[in-house]
């Protein structure tokens, strides 16, 4: 017997494989414009008035950190350990801005929901 698997999807012309596989191709064109917008774009995660500031890209990636002179000792054990802290708060800010740029920038496109008929 040999029948078309399609059929059961929709008979004939009620399933096009060729339709279906441009649109996966656009929005993989999509995402991937996405993609670049968000790495060139930058945030910064401030802490403590500015005493430290942390630069990343929309995707996550470390691109500066920026600390305000006078604001630390380097000879202070404790002043070093609340540096370390700051830093990683003021990353924790701007990747906190990031993701949220990265979710309204490809939400709609990472979704899944530009294929109708699927799940």
């Amino acid at each position: 017997m040999t029948q078309n698997p399609f059929d059961a999807l929709g008979g004939a012309g009620g399933f096009d494989v060729n339709a279906l596989m441009q649109q996966a191709q656009q929005m993989q064109q999509q995402l991937q414009d996405a993609q670049a917008r968000l790495a060139e774009t930058t945030v910064e995660g401030t802490v403590a008035g500015g005493a430290v500031t942390v630069t990343i890209n929309g995707v996550g990636d470390l691109v500066g950190v920026q600390i305000a002179t006078g604001q630390f000792d380097g000879s202070d054990v404790d002043d070093l350990s609340d540096l370390g802290d700051m830093v990683v708060a003021a990353f924790r800010d701007a990747k906190a801005q990031a993701d949220a740029l990265a979710s309204e920038a490809l939400g709609p496109l990472a979704g899944g929901g530009g294929l109708p008929g699927l799940g």
